[in-house]
């Protein structure tokens, strides 16, 4: 009988594996493409693919957005290249600003970081 209590428990459970995962992930994507930005110069498909390799499984639908808004806050900046094989390209760089801000974000990633090492279960000396 706990057994089926328990999981009536997660079933009604507002909070969900799966959506704190989610939230986690959004929370360091801007992040990740500031940094695979300050490798150079990339077309959003590119950036894309190097989400992908690091298992950050993003769609357009939600990088575009993001490229916008980091463009609207002066951190990127982007140029038009045509194309051989259809439309002209947007490739996104790095401003100046853009690369200040990712070496706080470097900072505050090793401080948040460290505080999640020292407080998590797996790392908590008892």
């Amino acid at each position: 009988m706990p057994v089926c209590l328990h999981r009536q428990v997660l079933d009604t459970n507002p909070m969900n594996v799966e959506n704190t995962k989610a939230q986690m992930r959004k929370g360091v994507l801007e992040y990740c493409i500031l940094s695979i930005l300050a490798q150079g110069e990339l077309y959003p498909s590119d950036i894309i693919s190097k989400l992908k390799e690091a298992k950050l499984i993003v769609v357009e639908g939600t990088l575009y957005p993001l490229l916008t808004r980091l463009k609207d806050a002066g951190l990127l900046t982007y140029r038009w290249e045509e194309s051989r094989s259809g439309p002209p390209r947007k490739y996104y760089k790095l401003t100046t600003v853009g690369d200040k801000f990712l070496t706080e974000l470097d900072q505050t990633w090793d401080e948040l970081s460290q505080a999640v090492k020292k407080t998590t279960r797996k790392n908590v000396q008892r």
